[in-house]
């Protein structure tokens, strides 16, 4: 087949579609000027006309997306969001003071918004929420799964998460689109709020788990299920696989062997298969 035959045959499948057409890395440099702006990290509240055609220009570029995606109602939408910024903001910032307050390594907080890839996944996640429960769907997916790209944090803008939420590294943390986080928890690298199985007819269901105030969740555990509740102030312990619910206030944590002997002692063989 010849490659005009393909480019016919590709143009008038793609016009039967109803694709829509987005600019992917815009709408990727949008979120970046929005966060900048959003905590002045390019200069623009040294002067107070400069900052306000900043947010008429964001804004302008997110009525645009919203219309490629197939938004009606794009500045009323637009409009929205930016006037919810100050309650994001403040928001924002309680989640800042919390990793001040419980990561011994940040040493500021311009360290945090320029070094912290959990502290930018959760600035993500917190518009790109506000636009789905504003019922947009592709575009807070899209600025989510830039903000998965960039931290290795993959945070569905669906889920609900309380204040003062701290994510410690990050990479690999998978939290699912019915997740329910309360305040005041805790995160660490490589932990899963999932679903205990993937099928379609579930898609109308509660499928992730639920994390009341105060938990702490440290490395790799994995958390499923829709019905499972994780109670107040309990503490999940790293390598963990839970599927069932625990109460408040609970210690669960995986217990393996580790045995450590001379290397000149040690008479039996030792096999590593790599």
């Amino acid at each position: 087949m010849s490659p005009k035959n393909i480019s016919t045959i590709l143009f008038q499948k793609n016009n039967v579609s109803k694709g829509i057409s987005i600019t992917k890395k815009k709408i990727e440099f949008w979120i970046e000027d929005l966060f900048a702006w959003l905590f002045c990290k390019n200069g623009e509240c040294t002067n107070i006309e400069l900052f306000k055609h900043k947010e008429e220009a964001l804004q302008l570029d997110l009525q645009l997306f919203l219309s490629q995606v197939g938004v009606v109602d794009k500045i009323a939408i637009a409009k929205g969001l930016f006037d919810d910024l100050v309650t994001i903001h403040h928001d924002l910032l309680d989640d800042l003071e919390a990793i001040m307050a419980f990561d011994p390594a940040a040493k500021s907080e311009d360290e945090v918004l320029n070094a912290y890839p959990g502290f930018f996944a959760i600035a993500v996640y917190r518009i790109a929420n506000n636009l789905w429960n504003k019922e947009v769907v592709i575009l807070p997916r899209v600025l989510s799964e830039y903000a998965h790209s960039k931290t290795g944090i993959d945070i569905h803008p669906a889920a609900s998460i309380g204040k003062r939420f701290f994510i410690d590294h990050g990479t690999g943390i998978v939290i699912g689109e019915t997740a329910i986080i309360g305040d005041d928890v805790k995160i660490y690298q490589g932990v899963t709020l999932g679903a205990l199985s993937v099928s379609k007819d579930k898609a109308t269901q509660k499928r992730h788990p639920t994390i009341e105030d105060n938990v702490i969740i440290y490395a790799n555990a994995t958390i499923l299920g829709g019905s499972t509740v994780i109670g107040k102030g309990s503490v999940i312990g790293g390598n963990v696989w839970l599927t069932e619910s625990i109460q408040k206030e609970t210690l669960v944590y995986h217990k393996s062997e580790t045995i450590v002997k001379s290397k000149n002692k040690f008479s039996d063989p030792i096999n590593f298969i790599i």
